[in-house]
């Protein structure tokens, strides 16, 4: 039996799992410039899972993630699926992303070029591309009706949510940034900046839900690597963006096929950070889920 899902983000399928719940299954698409391209990343799925997971379960005494232990829909529970499902709450979320930075890169560095400041934030003159801010900052950013991301201000985001919401999201937001960095660098690994989506439960408490941490919602470093004054290797989707920007894409649909070098690529940095943020071998995560014979 086939089931359908509920929803389908550029990512993560969702379905129903019972009164309150959601399952969510990740999938091996990946977007660039809010493009889903053509072609898959094979296993990107169970890394952006298998990460999800550990951060969860990191970041559980900071502020309660929407993962529960429920069985998911047992249409759900194939091969093919090991490795990539989760089974959590439904919550009702909040209409902003919630980014935290501690390095002027992507769309801040380029927003501090033109006004000198990041999201309302008023920034030390003289800063270069990849250098390290002051402090970590708060900015929110919200979809526009096309779908891509738009960074706005903190006192638009509290307009949106609300001032007392907009203060809880922002204190958590940094906190859970804190923590990550001191993690990422015992592995070597510079957090630039990371992407949190937050809801409200039945009680009513703010709740981490989406994804954590990972490739996908966040700008990793090689620490050795890291130097201000310009773009820094990741092991985020900018390997991606890169080849796009390489080939001259206009970042309109319909996307062009990634070449298999680009893919495989993409895949090695995808499941280094996985093993360095973990210490755990992404194979050994496979033979846990049950899904080493799937992946093959």
């Amino acid at each position: 039996m086939t089931l359908a899902p509920i929803a389908q983000g550029k990512v993560r399928d969702i379905y129903d799992a019972g009164p309150g719940l959601v399952a969510l299954v990740a999938s091996d698409r990946i977007s660039a410039y809010d493009v889903v391209m053509p072609t898959l990343v094979p296993d990107k799925g169970r890394v952006l899972t298998g990460l999800s997971l550990h951060w969860f379960a990191r970041l559980a005494d900071v502020v309660p993630g929407h993962l529960v232990d429920a069985p998911a829909p047992d249409a759900l529970r194939t091969p093919q699926n090991a490795g990539r499902l989760m089974v959590a709450k439904r919550l009702r979320m909040f209409p902003v992303e919630c980014v935290a930075r501690g390095y002027l890169s992507g769309s801040a560095w380029r927003e501090y070029r033109e006004t000198g400041t990041v999201a309302d934030h008023a920034l030390p003159a003289g800063l270069t591309e990849s250098a390290r801010l002051p402090e970590p900052i708060f900015t929110p950013a919200t979809k526009s009706s096309d779908g891509h991301d738009e960074n706005i201000t903190r006192a638009r985001a509290a307009e949106i949510v609300g001032a007392d919401a907009a203060r809880d999201l922002e204190a958590l937001t940094l906190e859970l940034y804190r923590r990550a960095e001191r993690d990422c660098a015992r592995a070597g690994l510079i957090l630039a900046d990371t992407k949190f989506e937050f809801g409200r439960d039945d009680d009513g408490t703010i709740t981490l839900g989406d994804e954590v941490l990972t490739p996908d919602s966040s700008r990793l470093w090689p620490g050795l690597h890291w130097k201000p004054g310009g773009p820094v290797p990741s092991f985020d989707k900018q390997y991606v963006r890169d080849w796009l920007d390489g080939i001259r894409w206009n970042r309109t649909p319909p996307a062009p096929t990634l070449p298999g070098d680009v893919v495989d690529g993409t895949r090695r940095r995808y499941v280094e950070a996985y093993e360095r943020l973990t210490s755990q071998s992404f194979d050994t995560y496979l033979q846990h889920a049950g899904a080493q014979e799937a992946a093959q």
